[in-house]
């Protein structure tokens, strides 16, 4: 076993009122309430966000996004709001302004107010890699497995008050962005910056920041960025998923070392994967790439981790998974916990509440 892929984990929170639930728009504030320095603007006044350090030991991952997460709640506190793990607003809100700088305005103008008004809340998993080429080559090779991915971590059934029928309604918001989706298949790191570069020739996006694929080389360090899923409730869950996707990247560069080319999936099969995971999460049907045939979500997960589970085993992260994708499965996912709240009699407000109490857990 050659040494262990490094793996950061970016997560973005909405800043709400403690009481109601509504969004509040006071991320500068918060930021500049944070004494370590470590939180971070988004688009949206309404919403902050974490970067971990780079880790290969879980158990550090874990241990940073804990501290990042107090650190985003202390600092909330101190300016009368909390913050909410949830990758939608539960609540209705007026559109929250854009943060400050000529960026975010240009965004905001082009795109319009429904784009960054109402923000939704990522989570971003970067794995170490050597170099741009080996990411955009790994990039191709995890493109079939990325829908299991994004409904496990279903997270946003609410949105402006009202139940959306989806489990992850933060996809359906973030899919109306030009750049967005399923990556296409590259030949070379080459191929990929050109197209890149001919999007913001064409003045479709602003910049290649805006290429908002679900796996992509980063533009800032030398890893790639996984960012199909919601921002998590907790850091356990969190770390499931960082575990997960590095333990897939390391098994698509076997596949690569070994000579293998990309899986031939179709892209609009692949595009019908993610929608039913956007769907239904893991409370329905996923369709299984190689086939073309609905299969239960749990199924598909479950392939993918007899997939995975060489590098799992290698890593050390075998147990820890298997642990958290049982509770996930006895408790159900998130969505449907949040969805449990209502049925019980609850509303958005008490759901709100709910994942605020889940940001230390």
């Amino acid at each position: 076993m050659g040494e262990l892929l490094t793996v950061g984990v970016e997560e973005e929170f909405l800043l709400a009122d403690p009481v109601s639930g509504v969004a509040m728009p006071v991320s500068e504030d918060v930021i500049a309430a944070d004494a370590a320095g470590r939180l971070k603007p988004e688009t949206s006044l309404a919403v902050i966000e974490t970067a971990s350090e780079p880790h290969r030991e879980l158990s550090r991952l874990a241990d940073d996004l804990r501290s990042l997460r107090s650190a985003a709640a202390t600092a909330a506190e101190a300016v009368g709001c909390a913050v909410l793990p949830c990758a939608t607003e539960p609540l209705p809100a007026p559109p929250s302004p854009p943060t400050g700088g000529e960026r975010y305005r240009r965004i905001y103008e082009k795109y319009g107010a429904r784009t960054f008004g109402h923000m939704t809340c990522g989570m971003h998993i970067h794995i170490g890699m050597p170099d741009r080429e080996r990411a955009v080559a790994v990039s191709n090779h995890l493109r079939p497995w990325l829908p299991a991915l994004q409904a496990l971590a279903a997270n946003s059934p609410y949105a402006l008050g009202e139940d959306t029928g989806w489990a992850s309604f933060r996809s359906v918001w973030w899919g109306y962005m030009p750049v967005a989706g399923p990556a296409p298949v590259f030949a070379s790191a080459a191929a990929y910056d050109a197209l890149l570069d001919q999007l913001v020739a064409s003045g479709v996006i602003l910049d290649r920041k805006m290429a908002y694929w679900f796996a992509r080389p980063s533009e800032f360090v030398p890893t790639i960025e996984v960012r199909v899923t919601d921002v998590c409730p907790t850091a356990d869950t969190a770390v499931l998923l960082a575990a997960l996707t590095r333990a897939l990247v390391a098994t698509c560069q076997e596949e690569l070392d070994a000579g293998a080319p990309p899986p031939a999936v179709s892209g609009q099969l692949l595009a019908a994967a993610h929608w039913q995971a956007a769907r239904y999460g893991m409370e329905g049907d996923a369709v299984d790439v190689f086939t073309g045939h609905p299969v239960p979500a749990w199924s598909w997960v479950e392939k993918l981790v007899k997939h995975i589970t060489p590098a799992l085993s290698d890593a050390g992260d075998l147990a820890r998974v298997t642990g958290g994708l049982a509770e996930l499965r006895a408790h159900g996912s998130w969505a449907a916990r949040q969805r449990k709240i209502v049925s019980a009699g609850g509303g958005p407000a008490d759901v709100a509440g709910y994942l605020a109490s889940l940001l230390l857990k």
